[in-house]
């Protein structure tokens, strides 16, 4: 079997405490990375950006910043709709006020604006948490949401309410607009969600992620080994905020290119994102994508199986799918509180042992 630690031998520290420390793990992380890149924009349609691969990277990295607050650092968030909100109206902003200024950006700024605006919010953490953190966020929501409604500075005093994004080049490429190919829409994601996942898997890592995780576990004894509490839920609040801010962003300019923030951005996106990391696992990297992958995926193939193949109608079809990522959450909830990431971790735990007894 490839799946193997024997013969992979470690000379150093730094190689044993590696992300991917068995080979054929990190030759896999290779071989993915070059399929995203390399060959997937040769062969994607518009058919396939918008429904599948699109809302997956994005929902990935809203999911990594909801998983550093509610799974590592143990801050219950259901604000997540609202912080999309700000990354996107930030982003329109900066557009339309500089707009020599390169997108990319625009949507690093506008996540920087978010992890500002999060950590403001973030304050009553200090204070409460669990049941009473969550009703704080989703205070927050609501009153982001009806901010930017009310406002009309926020929307550049347009009469419909609407933000829409101006087209914008990328080494003479479109990547915001009407005229943005496929290929350059998937790879601006693909490097945003590449480039968020390492980030966030270097900070979880590392001694911030371990002052996260302690407050999590047990806040009065972090607290008595010397974790700073104030630091750890403000840098929590800051650093997922930064990550919806910039999905906020990419899902305003890149993918939709129009949206109206209570209907794009309401407490229906705070649940999803939520239901994503729960499904996929609290407190892991993985868990991010495979409840982002799950929760575009099901969707896209009830449809294929139950409206095309077996003609069943689209409301009943969308009912099925409500009854079906309720019943996972329960289960989860119950069974397997760490999600998908959980059971792929002992799958390749069997791997590793087959064909021994574990």
């Amino acid at each position: 079997m490839l799946y193997r630690e024997a013969g992979d031998y470690k000379t150093s520290y730094t190689a044993d405490s590696q992300t991917f420390p068995i080979a054929f793990d990190r030759y896999r992380y290779w071989v993915v990375l070059a399929v995203s890149f390399l060959v997937i924009p040769f062969f994607i349609t518009d058919y396939l950006v918008n429904a599948l691969f699109m809302p997956f990277l994005i929902y990935a990295i809203a999911a990594i910043g909801l998983n550093i607050l509610t799974g590592y650092a143990g801050q219950v968030s259901l604000g997540t709709g609202g912080f999309m909100a700000v990354g996107a109206y930030a982003c329109y902003k900066l557009m339309t006020a500089f707009p020599d200024v390169n997108i990319l950006i625009h949507v690093v700024l506008a996540g920087g604006i978010t992890a500002l605006v999060g950590t403001a919010f973030g304050l009553p953490s200090l204070r409460i948490k669990g049941f009473y953190l969550a009703v704080a966020t989703l205070a927050a929501q609501f009153f982001l949401v009806w901010l930017f409604n009310k406002v009309a500075w926020f929307y550049n005093y347009s009469a419909s309410g609407q933000i829409s994004a101006p087209e914008r080049m990328v080494f003479g490429v479109a990547v915001t607009g009407p005229n943005t190919p496929a290929w350059a829409s998937y790879l601006v994601c693909l490097v945003f969600v590449t480039i968020s996942a390492l980030i966030a898997r270097n900070l979880t890592r590392g001694a911030l992620g371990r002052q996260w995780m302690a407050t999590r576990d047990m806040d009065i004894a972090a607290e008595i080994i010397g974790v700073n509490p104030l630091k750890a839920k403000l840098t929590a609040f800051a650093v997922s905020s930064f990550f919806v801010g910039i999905s906020g962003a990419l899902f305003f300019a890149v993918y939709l290119g129009a949206v109206e923030v209570g209907e794009v951005f309401g407490i229906n996106k705070s649940f999803l994102v939520l239901f994503m990391i729960i499904i996929g696992g609290l407190g892991s990297i993985f868990g991010a994508f495979a409840g982002a992958a799950f929760l575009v995926t099901l969707p896209v193939f009830l449809k294929l199986i139950g409206v095309d193949l077996f003609g069943w109608p689209t409301d009943l079809v969308a009912h099925l799918q409500l009854v079906i990522v309720g019943f996972l959450i329960m289960f989860f909830l119950v069974k397997e509180p760490h999600g998908l990431a959980q059971l792929w971790r002992l799958a390749k735990e069997k791997l590793r042992l087959w064909p021994f007894p574990h």
